[in-house]
């Protein structure tokens, strides 16, 4: 395979098949609850739909609310077309140190509570206040679990650390896993899933990102829903490709290529079933007891650590 072809794939993957991993995330806990649920493909039809509906916006809102998606929208693509999917080969230099993919998640998430206070809704205030309260603590438990990794591969470069961890001698593996649990702990805070956020529901009492988007409407409300279901798809890829890397592409072979993407879909498919099940059988925590759990993240990534050396 041309190399072109292969950063054509990487770019369009994340953007193409993450409306399929909400799709088939809600049909997975549909199952659980005995009902038959919409197909995966659903989430497909609905961002078509808002696409072709006229907007509504508020008397009261400035450029940042206009500008935010393209803002969220725009940081989602560039986040997964740097990330390792399916081939050690892309090398993306200082675009793909971990600490750009944390800054870019981060600047991801200031714009979008920036939008959800900008038109003066009570609700889009106190979404974004949650918001970035959760923000704040869960960072340190998504740096200290990539730090792992970086520390045990000798590199920043996630690309580098998805090639190296493959190779990684059984001693490490406590710290690898410790780091896998922080990081997914992170991923549950930084994509709104239970039990930090409840993603289906407009309760005032727990929502936080539905709180934030909830002004908008049409093309822009499509562009924030795409952005999210990015964020949910990158962050699983990233769990199963830095964690679980084995199946990679390292040679620019038509038939290495495909292997790998069957492999990485499988592995993505998965992990939205674990996570499925996980939010199947836990219920949503109190706000102030979000920051315990972020917090046991930060420790966990700090103990394992502490066993590399």
């Amino acid at each position: 395979m041309h190399i072109t072809l292969l950063w054509i794939l990487q770019i369009v993957f994340i953007p193409a098949l993450s409306p399929f991993a909400i799709g088939l995330t809600r049909l997975i806990k549909a199952k659980f609850q005995n009902r038959k649920g919409a197909s995966p493909l659903q989430p497909y039809r609905d961002l078509w739909k808002l696409f072709h509906k006229d907007e509504v916006v508020s008397e009261d809102a400035s450029w940042i609310f206009a500008f935010a998606p393209y803002v969220v929208f725009g940081v989602t693509l560039a986040i997964g077309a740097m990330i390792p999917l399916v081939s050690t080969v892309l090398v993306t230099g200082l675009a793909g140190d971990f600490l750009v993919i944390v800054y870019l998640v981060a600047l991801g998430t200031f714009w979008l509570a920036l939008a959800g206070m900008d038109t003066g809704s009570a609700f889009g205030g106190f979404g974004s206040s949650r918001e970035m309260m959760v923000a704040a603590f869960t960072e340190g438990g998504l740096v200290l679990s990539l730090l792992t990794l970086v520390l045990l591969a000798g590199t920043t470069n996630l690309t580098g650390v998805a090639a190296a961890v493959a190779g990684l001698p059984f001693a490490d593996v406590a710290s690898v896993t410790l780091a896998g649990v922080a990081f997914v702990i992170a991923m549950l805070a930084e994509t709104s899933r239970y039990p930090f956020d409840n993603p289906a529901t407009h309760l005032e009492l727990t929502m936080i990102h539905e709180a934030m988007i909830l002004e908008y409407s049409g093309k822009r409300l499509a562009l924030m829903e795409w952005a999210a279901a990015n964020k949910y798809l990158i962050f699983i890829s990233l769990g199963t490709t830095l964690f679980f890397p084995w199946g990679m592409a390292h040679t620019l072979g038509t038939g290495a290529i495909a292997l790998s993407v069957a492999i990485l879909l499988l592995k993505d498919a998965l992990l939205c079933a674990a996570i499925a099940t996980l939010e199947s059988s836990i219920a949503k925590l109190r706000i102030f007891r979000l920051p315990d759990l972020l917090f046991t993240a930060c420790i966990l990534g700090l103990i394992a650590i502490g066993l590399i050396a």
